[in-house]
Parts: structure tokens; C-alpha cells; sequence
């Protein structure tokens, strides 16, 4: 990624940063909590599907040299 873009990425992620903080601020206290749960709800989702990606990919190896094999190989033109 050239430089200038990382710059106006930062930028970007500051001021969307600004701009999630301030409409927070103005939120009522039960409101913050809904939206501290659904960031939570969030960030579990991609940490689990960051888990499970890494799981497929550590298993790829194993699970290859029982499926990389003549016999099996007629099952892959199905």
C-alpha cells in the first residue's frame, strides 16, 4: 500500500474513531450498553471466524494426505 494511502487510511480510521465517540457520548447510558453488546456480539463473530479459518488451514496438511491419493482421486470427478 503506497504511503499516501496509509495516511488517508489512518485519517479515515481517526475520524471515524471522532466520530463514533461523540455520537457515543450523546447516547443515554442504556443505549451505550446496547451498543458495548452488539460491539462484543461483533468482534466474538470475527474472532470465531478467525478461529475457524485458522483451524481449516491447520488441518489442510493432515487431511490432504489422506484425500491426495489414487483411490480418492475418483471421487474428485464426481
Amino acid at each position: 500500500m503506497p504511503e499516501s494511502d496509509t495516511l488517508n487510511s489512518e485519517r479515515l480510521s481517526t475520524d471515524i474513531e471522532q466520530e463514533l465517540l461523540e455520537k457515543l457520548r450523546s447516547l443515554p447510558s442504556e443505549k451505550v450498553l446496547q451498543v458495548l453488546d452488539f460491539i462484543e456480539f461483533l468482534w466474538l463473530r470475527n474472532r470465531d471466524a478467525a478461529l475457524v479459518h485458522a483451524a481449516s488451514r491447520s488441518s489442510e496438511a493432515s487431511f490432504g494426505r489422506i484425500w491426495d491419493n489414487p483411490l480418492d482421486a475418483e471421487y474428485d470427478q464426481l
